[in-house]
């Protein structure tokens, strides 16, 4: 596996990073408590996610606490995959706290530009500055402006294609942008990190790109930077992901062997598939 670093023609660099080790490690001795505001689908899994690569992740959603609780956890993720109105309120609430509190934040926009709503709701989540926004290529297109290619939460789009709309992205809200695909690629604007590697299986199995950004929250407060935590998180997950699917015989036993993987992977070894 290799990771390709760009600050627009400094050459390149190949994993596997001394950095990305050290900051699996920290995470796992520090535990961080993740505050999950996520969609209904996926939160079993995301919450497994979590356990497995050794954070602590809460699923406090109702509005009496939900910025209580931002202010004791230690990063915050936002999902819209299953927006209702009173989870906007919450998660409006919540993005709010998080930028009061300079609580470190993850914003998954899960099929923005496909429907009015949830629009609305996600240019509203921007004006509150996420550290890092994860999404798929249609996500990020649709984002930066871009026409982009979706079907429902899916991407017709190449995440080549869309990295444009993630430099932009990343130059307009300040924040890093880390575009799923077939090829990973995590931007603040000025650098980019390409990140091969998981498995197209992946795609089949709800959860694992809305888990992403679960795992990229939890990497925010142990490591020194966004893009560091970002693209540790995308490194972690692809090698999982190609691991997993070796022990795997499909679909429900790749679910199972992916967060096996996410448990035991760099325990005494280097972190190359």
């Amino acid at each position: 596996m290799s990771i390709e670093t760009e600050k627009r023609n400094t050459g390149s660099r190949t994993w596997p990073h001394p950095e990305v080790v050290e900051d699996f490690a920290q995470l796992r001795q520090r535990a961080p408590l993740i505050h999950c505001i996520t969609n209904s689908v996926v939160t079993n899994f995301t919450a497994n996610v979590l356990l497995a690569v050794g954070a602590s992740p809460a699923m406090v959603v109702t509005i009496e606490e939900v910025a209580d609780f931002v202010h004791i956890a230690q990063a915050l993720l936002i999902n819209v995959g299953t927006i209702t109105t009173i989870d906007a309120e919450v998660m409006l609430k919540a993005a709010a706290t998080a930028q009061q509190t300079n609580t470190p934040w993850v914003l998954d926009p899960v099929a923005v530009g496909a429907l009015k709503f949830r629009t609305d709701i996600v240019v509203q989540l921007l004006s509150y500055r996420p550290t890092v926004i994860r999404g798929n290529a249609s996500e990020i297109l649709a984002l930066g402006g871009f026409a982009g290619g979706g079907k429902g939460v899916d991407s017709t789009a190449s995440s080549l294609a869309a990295l444009p709309a993630a430099v932009q992205l990343a130059e307009q809200t300040g924040a890093v942008v880390a575009l799923s695909g077939e090829l990973d690629y995590i931007t603040d604007g000025k650098e980019i990190i390409t990140i091969p590697g998981g498995h197209e299986i992946m795609t089949r199995v709800t959860g694992t790109g809305c888990s992403l950004g679960a795992l990229i929250a939890a990497f925010l407060p142990v490591t020194r930077t966004a893009v560091r935590a970002a693209s540790a998180a995308s490194v972690i997950f692809a090698a999982a992901g190609e691991r997993a699917f070796r022990e795997s015989r499909g679909t429900g036993s790749f679910g199972v062997a992916f967060l096996d993987e996410l448990s035991t992977i760099g325990i005494g070894e280097q972190l190359v598939p």
